[in-house]
Order: structure tokens, then sequence, then C-alpha cells
């Protein structure tokens, strides 16, 4: 089935450019202006797959519109921005966004983006693989991607459910940061190490609140590792 992708950007050339190069890859497009516009869409369209998401908006910005949505939902966000801003990345990914372009960017890498987050979300299981991965009390259903401590169901993006999935396969090994990049971005993406450090900060954040001291242990000057989760 076509992936369904929301574009929410005031500037009108910029959404058609996009639309274009989406609706060229064989996915459909819906438009919003601004944030209050795409809140309205979403409420009318539940079944959008991913969201591009522009962050300098009137009436409500991407900042503002992904804090909201990330109250009651997990679609995938793909944020853009005018300026290359660390502080704006970083907050846009504590935020709960999956990935970050800035603007001007290039079609086909924006379709790449987004096709290796739709690949996140989809289960990588064969005839003979088992889709439950269970580490101590950390268990992962790939197939219904969903995860959970101890029973306590907790909700992550594609690109965190991505990066915790990988480790628990392999639960004694050491992953550099290039490690969890070339298994959470497909499709040569390059991410800075803030970036993913990033997201390493919310996935144990999001544990923590489910009782879990510590999901993955930094290993100074080598990368991050699963911890016991005992």
């Amino acid at each position: 089935m076509k992936a369904n992708i929301l574009i929410v950007d005031d500037d009108a050339h910029i959404r058609e450019v996009i639309a274009f190069a989406l609706e060229k890859a064989d996915m459909q497009v819906l438009h919003a202006a601004d944030g209050r516009e795409a809140l309205e869409l979403l409420q009318q369209n539940p079944q959008i797959d991913l969201i591009v998401l522009d962050i300098n908006m009137p009436e409500m910005d991407g900042l503002e519109l992904c804090r909201e949505l990330r109250k009651t939902s997990q679609t995938p966000i793909l944020f853009l921005s005018s300026r290359d801003d660390e502080i704006d990345r970083i907050l846009g990914l504590e935020l709960g966004g999956d990935d970050y372009v800035t603007k001007p960017f290039s079609p086909r890498e924006l379709v790449a983006r987004i096709n290796a987050i739709l690949k996140r979300l989809q289960p990588r299981t064969t005839p003979t693989s088992n889709h439950i991965i269970q580490h101590g009390k950390l268990k992962i259903d790939d197939e219904q991607h969903a995860i959970w401590w101890d029973k306590t169901a907790i909700s992550l993006t594609a690109t965190e459910f991505a990066i915790i999935k990988q480790m628990a396969r392999y639960p004694s090994k050491v992953y550099s940061r290039d490690a969890i990049m070339s298994s959470a971005y497909e499709y040569n993406i390059h991410v800075s190490d803030r970036t993913i450090d990033s997201h390493i900060r919310h996935i144990r954040a999001k544990f923590s609140d489910a009782g879990c001291a510590i999901i993955i242990e930094t290993l100074h000057g080598v990368g991050y590792k699963l911890s016991p989760c005992q």
C-alpha cells in the first residue's frame, strides 16, 4: 500500500516541491500550511504514516505541534528548518522527532530519509525467525512494533525503536555511534553524533519513567551497550 505523508509548511512552493518528489516515489500526499491546519487534517485522516514538519510557521510552529502530537501519537516526524541551528535540531529530536533536514535540501535525500523511517516501522522477520525479543525485563514484539519494560508498554519513535531493537538482538555487543547510525539510518544517510546522543538520551528517559534505572550504558571512549535489564 502507498504511504500517506502529511507535509506541513507555510511555504506553498516548498510543499509543491516535496509533494512532487513524494508522489514520484509512489506516495500519497496531504498538505497543511500551519500547525493548526495540520491538527485538523490529522483528526480527519488518522491513517497518516509520516509527517514532514517545518519548524518555523505562523499560528502553531513545528515544535509546538510535535509536542502536542506526542501526547497521544507516535506518528513519525521528519523536521524541516531554514536554520542549521544545533539547539533547534536537538530540541526537535528531544520532543520526539525521528529525523531532521535543513533547507535548502535535496528532494532525493528527503525521499531517502522518509523511506528509511518508514522501513524502520516494518517488522524484519523471516519464516524461521522469532518476532519476540526478550532480554531480562525488556520485551520487544517486532511484528506489532511494541516494546515493554516489566509489563509496562513504552512508546518509542521509529528511530528509537530501531536503536533499542538492534541492541536487544545482540545485548552483549558494544555499539559505536557509527554502528548505531548504520542500524537506525539506512540509505547511507549521515547524521551527527549529537543526533545519536539525543536519541539515546530520549530512550533512557522513557525507560526511566517506566521504572528502568538505566536501559543503555555508556562506555566512555567506546560507545553504548544494552544494560543487563534485570
